[in-house]
């Protein structure tokens, strides 16, 4: 019978007691202490803008939270690896599947999609899954729902389209030996059993799903508290007329908005709330797109790992083929929606 790898593991993970770890208590201390200052008088604006915030969005943090614990303690991670190494157009869709049930922020899951490259994901799986997971995985689709309403399918459908065509110019860029050659998935790796719904327990699940959205909070809190501090400070003090002026719907303002996605180094999660305030003060979808992608495809932490771990042909190539796809959605999102 096929054995998931460190499944033995994983299920004395599920019966560990309980563990918040300091960087939560950190991080929910920040916070409250941050939200706490806002009500001094001169910070009235501030505190009325981060209210708004948490009243729009703290149902989809807890709810992503949950899903995401769910998702980890149940998918095993052999399913996952068994579907990304073979060198398939449809390995691509599984890239984007696998995406949808990582529970991770953008950073964490650059470090899934190296685990994944150096356990046998062929490069182009690798590089879908990159761009894909941080606006499909289920939590922060969640999340961008909270904010966009149903305008955030747009948002998610156009991410995952751009992925697959980056995906699939890295399959001919393979093929033309333009880029590093992918690996092959070892057997043993592609070996997996369901094991915590086949031995299914009320309370190791419980336990393991708590766990599960603790190692998530852990991962995109910080984040997600920058984010969002951030986009109560710019729709509180930030006029108006300096989107309009500097960022607005044009190709000038989309460029503006490339560039501050670069250099403002912002998980998924924390992207979330700043891409609203775009669309809140602009009206338009096509500038908070463009955040939201161009910093995944020119984050320079992604690329320098894409660089160590997998090769400079790889990390340069990215930015190059979707920075030109993200832009031309942004200006289609601006001109029709």
């Amino acid at each position: 019978m096929l054995q998931e790898p460190h499944a033995c593991a994983q299920c004395e993970k599920a019966g560990q007691p309980l563990r918040f770890g300091r960087k939560l208590k950190l991080y929910s201390a920040l916070f409250v202490g941050i939200f706490a200052i806002s009500f001094l008088p001169f910070l009235g604006k501030l505190n009325e803008s981060l209210t708004d915030y948490l009243k729009l969005i703290w149902w989809a943090i807890l709810l992503g939270f949950v899903l995401g614990g769910i998702i980890d303690f149940f998918i095993p991670e052999g399913f996952i690896f068994k579907y990304l190494g073979r060198k398939r157009k449809r390995s691509l869709l599984f890239a984007v599947a696998a995406g949808f049930l990582m529970s991770a922020c953008s950073h964490g899951i650059l470090a899934i999609a190296i685990q994944l490259y150096k356990k046998g994901a062929n490069i182009p799986a690798v590089i879908t899954f990159l761009l894909a997971s941080p606006w499909a995985n289920l939590p922060v689709t969640i999340l961008l729902f909270g904010f966009f309403g149903w305008k955030a399918l747009l948002f998610i459908l156009a991410a995952v389209v751009i992925a697959l065509i980056t995906g699939l110019i890295y399959m001919a860029l393979e093929r033309a030996q333009m880029i590093e050659p992918s690996r092959i998935v070892p057997p043993e790796m592609q070996a997996y059993e369901w094991n915590h719904i086949k031995n299914f327990k009320f309370k190791t699940a419980l336990r393991g799903t708590i766990n599960g959205a603790i190692k998530l909070a852990n991962m995109v809190l910080w984040w997600l508290i920058i984010g969002t501090v951030l986009a109560a400070v710019i729709g509180a003090y930030v006029p108006e007329h300096v989107f309009h002026n500097y960022f607005g719907p044009t190709l000038f303002g989309l460029v503006l908005t490339l560039l501050a996605a670069t250099v403002i180094e912002v998980c998924s999660e924390g992207s979330a709330p700043i891409a609203f305030e775009l669309f809140t003060k602009l009206g338009v979808l096509g500038n908070p797109f463009v955040f939201l992608m161009a910093g995944v495809a020119t984050d320079y932490t992604e690329i320098g790992l894409l660089w160590t771990n997998i090769g400079k042909k790889t990390a340069l190539w990215l930015p190059v083929v979707a920075v030109p796809q993200i832009v031309a959605v942004g200006i289609l999102f601006n001109a029709f929606l």
